[in-house]
């Protein structure tokens, strides 16, 4: 076992390298060949005059003037080094950028993850193995939030909760009710997917025999539902954790800028648009470094969750609807 663990561990690590350096290299790639004159992004855009000799020193400074080979290896050197380079925006480190932001960041995600979550497992718990026409309401809703973005529903829920109700701040990102709006936006979309899965995989256990055996044992149906079926469906929702993680900080970039919030995902729009390329590399590499750690995680859980893969190859994964 510990041998297994090893081995899924050190192929995790290794595949995670070549992930970091595949995002890193595409992110250059697309920023650098973006139309647009880097030098006169970073001193202030299309709206600002700068003199033909401010152009050529920051050119100069930057090293805007090498070929793309030769920025693209100075970059990734650093990287190398664990140096991520300063802004050339704000002027400041990018991991005090990034730090300065993370927080806000962090506190939308975990809310819209604990919310999307929440509401997808207990709606699923409450229609699997219903009368059709409840899991035709259910799933037909799913449907629709998990189809509509998250502008569409945050305007929906600025529209109804902010201007029409004022039960919630519209803008800003001070104290609880300020995050209620942006967290729903975020996690109704990721409900209704997980929702979804996790309902499939709840029906496919409710027939299992070892279900039936509970049930013949007088246990309740809620006591079935939660203490037997949903830890065996909990599978392929575990297997969605890379899809909900990437709609978590996608959606962030487009939340925060609606509710005009704090984040990393307003620094990383902000970059895209000045052509840092500093920040944008940083966040990127950020983002790609949660995603492989998570999946690592998963793989790790796997080995709690079904006792089987223990005795498995270290490459096997379950399948998105299977289920014990």
């Amino acid at each position: 076992m510990r041998n297994k663990i090893l081995r899924l561990v050190g192929g995790r690590l290794i595949a995670g390298v070549g992930v970091l350096w595949g995002a890193a290299t595409l992110t250059f790639l697309v920023l650098y060949f973006t139309p647009g004159d880097q030098a006169q992004a970073i001193v202030g855009g299309e709206n600002a005059a700068p003199t033909p000799e401010v152009i050529a020193q920051v050119t100069a400074e930057y090293g805007l003037d090498q070929p793309w080979y030769a920025q693209y290896l100075s970059h990734l050197g650093r990287i190398l080094h664990g140096d991520l380079g300063t802004s050339y925006r704000l002027h400041t480190p990018v991991t005090q950028a990034i730090g300065e932001q993370a927080g806000a960041t962090l506190e939308l995600a975990l809310a819209a993850a604990v919310v999307g979550l929440t509401l997808s497992t207990v709606v699923a718990l409450a229609t699997a193995k219903r009368r059709r026409w409840i899991r035709g309401i259910a799933s037909g809703s799913e449907l629709v939030i998990a189809s509509t973005p998250s502008f569409w529903l945050g305007i929906l829920l600025l529209t109804v909760f902010s201007f029409g109700l004022r039960l919630f701040p519209a803008t800003g990102s001070h104290g609880l009710q300020s995050l209620v709006l942006p967290a729903l936006a975020l996690a109704l979309p990721i409900a209704g997917v997980l929702g979804h899965v996790l309902r499939e995989a709840l029906e496919e256990v409710l027939d299992e025999p070892f279900i039936v055996s509970a049930r013949t044992r007088g246990l309740a149906d809620l006591t079935v539902r939660l203490r037997h079926a949903l830890r065996h469906a909990l599978v392929p929702l575990i297997t969605m954790t890379g899809y909900w993680v990437g709609a978590l900080l996608g959606g962030a970039v487009i939340t925060e800028t609606l509710f005009t919030r704090q984040g990393i995902g307003r620094l990383l729009l902000s970059a895209v648009n000045a052509k840092d390329l500093p920040v944008v590399l940083g966040v990127v590499l950020l983002s790609a470094g949660i995603y492989v750690l998570l999946n690592l995680v998963v793989d790790l859980l796997y080995l709690v969750i079904d006792p089987r893969l223990r005795d498995a190859p270290a490459t096997a994964r379950p399948a998105v609807g299977g289920a014990s």
